[in-house]
C-alpha cells in the first residue's frame, strides 16, 4: 500500500485542515506505545524533584533540562498530563517518530525533500481526572521559535480508542485558512495562546473518533481542543510535529536529524 497522500487527502487538507488515516499501527505496536507512555511517565516522575517547578495560570509545570512536564489541573492527583518532548525518553517513541507511515505523508505536508522533527508531545489524559484542552492553534505557540510556522504539520496517533466520552480531539474545520487568530486577551498568563471565543464557528466543529492505532493529521493553524475525559478509560496519544530537516528542534535547540 502506498504511503503517499491520496487525492482525497490533499483536497481535505487544503479545504478542512485535517484528515484521518485509520489503523496505520497494529494492535501489538499500539500496546508497545502504551507501555512506553507509562515508562516515560515513571522516568520523568523520578527526576521531577530535581527539575524547575513553576505555575502558569494556576497549573503546575516542571522543566527537567529541556523536557517539560505538565500536571493535571486537579493538583491533588499528581498525575502527568503532558510530556514534551517525549521521543528521547523511550526507544519505541524514537522509532515511532521516524516511522515511514508518518514520515512519508508528512514529507508532502511539510513540502520539503527531507524532513526532521519539530517536537513530539505525549498526552496522557487519564480516566475521570483527564482535563480538557481549551480551543487553540499551535502556530501562536511556535511563531516566536520558528521562522515558518506554515510548515509545521502535526499528526495525532491514538494509543487508545478516542471518543467524545474520553475527550477525543476536536477541530474547527476550515479555521486553518485564517492564519494566527486573536487570543483571549483576558489578562491570564497564557492569554495569547488560547483562541478568542468570537473566532470559533460552532457549525464547523467536528470530533473525529479514532480507533487505537489510527492517526489524525492536522494543520498548525487549525483551531483544536478537547473536552475532559469523563469516561473510565484513558485517552493516551502522541502528537508529533515535523519540519524541514536540519532546523533546530523546538525544546532542545539541536538540529533535527534527517528522517527522509
Amino acid at each position: 500500500m502506498s504511503l503517499e497522500l491520496t487525492k482525497r487527502e490533499h483536497i481535505q487538507w487544503r479545504k478542512d485542515g485535517y484528515f484521518v488515516r485509520e489503523g496505520i499501527f497494529t494492535p501489538a505496536e499500539v500496546e508497545g506505545f502504551r507501555h512506553a507512555a507509562e515508562a516515560a511517565c515513571l522516568l520523568v516522575q523520578s527526576k521531577a524533584a530535581g527539575g524547575t517547578a513553576y505555575d502558569l495560570d494556576g497549573n503546575r509545570f516542571v522543566d527537567i533540562e529541556h523536557v517539560t512536564l505538565q500536571y493535571e489541573h486537579q493538583a491533588a492527583t499528581g498525575q502527568i498530563r503532558v510530556i514534551e518532548p517525549v521521543h528521547e525518553l523511550d526507544p519505541r517513541f524514537a522509532s515511532l517518530v521516524a516511522d515511514a507511515r508518518l514520515v512519508v505523508p508528512m514529507r508532502e505536508l511539510v513540502d520539503a525533500p527531507q524532513i526532521g522533527l519539530w517536537t513530539a508531545k505525549l498526552n496522557m489524559k487519564p480516566p475521570k481526572d483527564g482535563s480538557g484542552f481549551r480551543w487553540h492553534q499551535d502556530s501562536p505557540y511556535w511563531i516566536h521559535d520558528s521562522a515558518d510556522v506554515d510548515h509545521l504539520p502535526n499528526v495525532f496517533v491514538a494509543f487508545d480508542d478516542a471518543t467524545p466520552a474520553n475527550g477525543c480531539l476536536r477541530v474547527v474545520r476550515g479555521s486553518h485558512t485564517k492564519g494566527c487568530l486573536p487570543g483571549l486577551g483576558d489578562g491570564s498568563q497564557l492569554e495569547g495562546f488560547f483562541t478568542h471565543p468570537d473566532e470559533i464557528d460552532e457549525a464547523q466543529i467536528v470530533a473525529p473518533e479514532l480507533l487505537a492505532g489510527s492517526a489524525l493529521f492536522f494543520s498548525p493553524h487549525i483551531v483544536h481542543g478537547s473536552l475532559p475525559n469523563a469516561s473510565a478509560t484513558p485517552r493516551r496519544a502522541i502528537i508529533v510535529t515535523y519540519q524541514p530537516a536540519a532546523l533546530p528542534e523546538l525544546k532542545s535547540g539541536r538540529p533535527s536529524a534527517v528522517l527522509s
